[in-house]
């Protein structure tokens, strides 16, 4: 790992059989290949793949279930996708990873699910183990291993808006509630790219990388150690992959990006920075900001002014004890702004 197409197209011109999986297009090496070749100087015979062999083995309904490759993925691609009665399988990369598949499921409230090990499919070897996560004995399978998950447990909710408590942080991110109202202004769609500028914490990032499939956010925070933090939520929720951090401040952080579908400015909003953004993304682009000072404030309403969108204040109150008896303990006002490029 990773699998080098090199030692192939060095071959090129000559006639080479290339052994991969037994569905080269599913989880296999052909993809990795045929993108650097041209349509006639391949051909592929495909065979029963690992999930087709291991869902026929379990009478498990392969549409229904989720395939995943964790022979070369952290186990924390799980952590969006695990809940209640669903099935997954799961590639390994050796026969120790199922113990410590076992015990991240016991970690992390998964340890009631039901564990099935499936050893040299198709083949002499072939066998197939079950155990509950939490009770799996240490014992190494023998490879290749592909693991079946029947899962037992609650996952994340899907709407947007996670726990606060979810995310590490020094205190400095989008709160539950305005973090809701911000994706549904950003209004994520599958394949889509974020640039998420003053991104704190990076809770705006994880949970638009969250929202579907091939999401991608660029998350800019000029100071360290909220970058780190950044990093560290970004693994922890399963999305690593698909947030970069930029450390940096101003316009000038915006040079060489890819151009995203919608742009967050949680903080650092200046004039500069707007009339940046302005001249650098493209005509659709979907802007949001969020201000919290006056200063930021005036901001937002003088770019309403210029550039047009919406306007939003939210003011939101929370209960809290008051001696005896209970009282509303008001947050400070936000103005939200959005428009579209």
């Amino acid at each position: 790992m990773p699998f080098s197409v090199t030692p192939v197209l060095e071959c090129r011109g000559l006639k080479v059989a290339v052994l991969v999986s037994g569905d080269p297009f599913w989880y296999g090496a052909g993809g990795s290949l045929a993108a650097h070749l041209a349509p006639g100087e391949w051909r592929t015979f495909s065979a029963p793949s690992t999930f087709a062999l291991a869902a026929a083995r379990l009478g498990w309904r392969l549409e229904e279930t989720l395939c995943l490759g964790l022979h070369a993925a952290p186990f924390e691609r799980l952590v969006p996708l695990l809940s209640q009665g669903v099935r997954a399988i799961c590639l390994l990369r050796d026969g120790a990873a199922t113990a410590a598949l076992a015990q991240w499921l016991t970690e992390h409230g998964f340890g009631a699910s039901t564990l099935h090990l499936l050893e040299a499919l198709g083949g002499p070897r072939e066998r197939l183990r079950r155990a509950v996560a939490s009770d799996y004995a240490a014992s190494e399978a023998v490879a290749p291993v592909v693991a079946a998950i029947d899962c037992v447990g609650k996952g994340l909710p899907r709407t947007s808006g996670l726990p606060d408590a979810l995310f590490a942080s020094d205190g400095q991110f989008t709160k539950r509630p305005m973090r809701a109202l911000t994706l549904s202004a950003l209004a994520p769609r599958p394949g889509e790219l974020l640039w998420d500028i003053g991104a704190g914490s990076g809770s705006v990032s994880v949970e638009w990388a969250l929202a579907a499939a091939g999401m991608r956010a660029i998350a800019l925070e000029p100071r360290a150690d909220r970058a780190s933090f950044i990093r560290t939520n970004a693994a922890a929720f399963g999305v690593a992959h698909r947030i970069e951090v930029v450390e940096g401040r101003g316009p000038e952080t915006l040079t060489g990006l890819p151009s995203p579908e919608a742009v967050f400015v949680g903080g650092g909003g200046s004039a500069a920075l707007f009339a940046a953004l302005w001249d650098r993304v493209a005509s659709g682009t979907r802007i949001v900001a969020n201000a919290v000072t006056l200063e930021t404030e005036d901001l937002l309403l003088r770019q309403h002014g210029a550039a047009g969108g919406e306007l939003l204040r939210v003011e939101l109150a929370t209960a809290e004890a008051l001696g005896r008896m209970r009282g509303w303990r008001r947050e400070r006002p936000i103005l939200q702004w959005r428009v579209t490029r």
